[in-house]
């Protein structure tokens, strides 16, 4: 998963943010979170989503002027730029919370990398969470080019290329195609993640995101 570019460019990334003053400088750091306590929290907060019945929580102002000041989130959500899957919202989060990185189908580059390794080693957060969804127009694209052969326009040839392993793997299973895609290239990017060093202090997961229902089930 790793390349020597891949690699290096990730470590450069996180070098320049190291070089800043860092981010919580003067401000008192949290009793440390448990990588179980942060799943825990996040999978409580979907279903208070999925119920209807959010909170909204830490988005007063007096949150935001503690904030202004420095920043402890409790996970890296690696997710999808599917607009109906903002992590904030899925998993009822607010200021602070959560370190996002989105990508259309969750695909790694070196700075979603760089990001994550920001928020494992400089910010000590314990859990990483790859999240997939259902009806991914990424995972989608990927198959349609599967089936043509046909050229991928312009910087859409960088997501099918990432995609496209998870879309041949799945192919002749019985069932839903992009379903069987979506969750094989899910998975790989956790186990992308979980393989790099990197990331050695985090506990890396995946999960799938229901569009009907809107709740979050981790995946095997």
């Amino acid at each position: 998963m790793a390349s020597p570019r891949r690699t290096f460019l990730a470590a450069t990334a996180v070098g320049a943010l190291a070089a800043a003053p860092p981010p919580t400088a003067g401000v008192p750091r949290p009793r440390p979170v448990t990588a179980r306590a942060a799943l825990d929290r996040l999978l409580a907060g979907n279903r208070r989503f999925a119920s209807g019945r959010p909170r909204h929580p830490h988005e007063s102002g007096g949150v935001r002027r503690t904030l202004a000041a420095g920043q402890h989130p409790f996970a890296v959500i690696v997710g999808c730029v599917d607009s109906r899957v903002p992590p904030e919202l899925v998993f009822d989060q607010g200021l602070g919370d959560l370190l996002c990185t989105r990508t259309a189908g969750e695909v790694l580059d070196e700075a979603v990398l760089g990001s994550i390794q920001y928020g494992v080693e400089e910010l000590r957060i314990p859990l990483v969470l790859v999240l997939g969804h259902e009806r991914c127009g990424a995972i989608a694209a990927t198959l349609g080019h599967v089936r043509s052969g046909a050229p991928v326009p312009g910087h859409l040839e960088l997501l099918v290329a990432e995609i496209a392993p998870a879309a041949h793997r799945t192919r002749a299973v019985p069932g839903d195609w992009a379903e069987h895609a979506m969750r094989a290239h899910t998975a790989w990017v956790r186990d992308a993640i979980r393989a790099d060093p990197a990331f050695a202090p985090a506990r890396v997961d995946a999960a799938r995101f229901d569009l009907d229902t809107g709740l979050v089930s981790l995946l095997p």
